[in-house]
């Protein structure tokens, strides 16, 4: 018994700096560097998103309109050792974001054997010299949308 598919959406700063604000990233792996994950699997430097739900992640956002990409994010609960050095290296594997969250679920959603995907929103720029909050008062609806984006994908899985 219980919840069989799970789509969680958030947001996430940037490494990479053409994810403009509004635009949506879907993870298709994440880095570990959190504690959480490594209490429902074995170390592993990277979790991957099973190919099915990132294509219908897609395909959800495809019919939306909504600007994305598939990529890889870094996942961290240490905010304050996000470092210029992490950060490169970060950005040195692939990673398009930094959240605190996707290798943790994606973890459990492993252990338990149920589907996981996620919708990151992109927003702060961490990638760069220097912060760059990026906030704008326009943006204010799109959590919502993002809500129910990710509703209609765990309803297709």
């Amino acid at each position: 018994f219980g919840c069989r598919k799970f789509v969680a959406c958030g947001g996430a700063g940037v490494l990479d700096k053409t994810l403009t604000r509004g635009m949506v990233v879907i993870p298709n792996a994440a880095v570990r560097d959190e504690g959480a994950s490594y209490h429902y699997l074995p170390p592993g430097r990277e979790i991957e998103v099973e190919p099915s739900v990132v294509s219908i992640e897609e395909s959800v956002l495809q019919a939306s309109g909504i600007p994305y990409r598939v990529g890889k994010t870094w996942t961290t609960d240490a905010i304050y050792r996000e470092t210029r050095s992490r950060i490169a290296r970060r950005k040195a594997e692939g990673c398009l974001t930094v959240e605190m969250e996707c290798s943790a679920f994606l973890a459990v959603a492993k252990f338990r054997g149920v589907k996981f995907g996620q919708l990151l929103a992109t927003g702060d720029d961490v990638g760069g010299n220097e912060w760059d909050a990026r906030r704008s008062s326009e943006q204010q609806p799109f959590p919502q949308r993002l809500f129910w984006l990710s509703v209609e994908a765990c309803l297709r899985l």
